[in-house]
């Protein structure tokens, strides 16, 4: 079973992968978040190690990632950290376990064997992401830069089409036509509206702006 192992304590890592190699596990590692995102989305592996304070990319924002991108390797989240709403912010990102430094090996090899008997996860509808903005269409939520934006139906709909086709130039018919399909009254710069509802809320005040006029055409969002 191959394991990656993403911690940057040198040391803890040393340990942990003679530890693993004992049990028979096949041990990759990575020191920061950035090469272990660079590995973990690769998809090769069975199960994730994976620390939360890491140089580069945080804990948080790896397992984020992965599951926007559909990889739905077992996470067992490592961390120093005891509070609450640290343990709520690695699950909600996606990860399957947590465990709290310092841990006994036993411990850790128990929840291991555990994650590996859990059944393949049932499909889900992916996240969608644009830079940092990300729309979790299964709790119908969106958040940038980790701030919880709300939406109203009409908005979410709206933004959930153009995040499906990033880049795209989508014309004001074929938005009208996705968003407001059965709608005779809709007026005909509805589109326009809820453009400037929308940038109020996802653009206003961040950076980089995403939702971009198409002289002539209509909108598209892209980084």
């Amino acid at each position: 079973m191959r394991v990656l192992l993403v911690e940057d304590e040198q040391r803890l890592v040393r340990l942990l992968k003679r530890v693993l190699e004992e049990e028979r596990y096949v041990v990759d590692t990575a020191f920061d978040g950035e090469e272990g995102l660079e590995k973990a989305g690769l998809g090769t592996y069975d199960l994730i190690i994976l620390d939360v304070m890491l140089p580069h990319r945080n804990g948080v924002q790896v397992c984020r990632w992965l599951r926007a991108h559909k990889i739905a390797t077992p996470v067992l989240m490592l961390t120093a950290r005891d509070q609450l709403e640290d343990k709520v912010a690695g699950l909600d990102a996606g990860a399957d376990d947590y465990l709290t430094k310092p841990f006994a090996f036993e411990e850790l090899l128990a929840r291991l064997r555990a994650l590996a008997r859990r059944p393949p996860a049932t499909p889900q509808e992916p996240l969608l992401q644009v830079a940092d903005l990300i729309m979790d269409l299964n709790r119908h939520e969106v958040e940038r830069a980790g701030r919880p934006i709300l939406l109203t139906m009409r908005e979410f709909t709206l933004l959930e089409y153009l995040m499906r086709h990033p880049g795209q130039a989508l014309s004001r018919a074929q938005i009208t036509n996705h968003v407001w399909p059965y709608d005779n009254d809709a007026v005909s710069n509805i589109v326009d509206i809820y453009i400037h509802y929308l940038r109020e809320k996802v653009d206003q005040d961040f950076e980089p702006k995403l939702i971009q006029t198409i002289r002539g055409i209509g909108y598209s969002i892209r980084e």
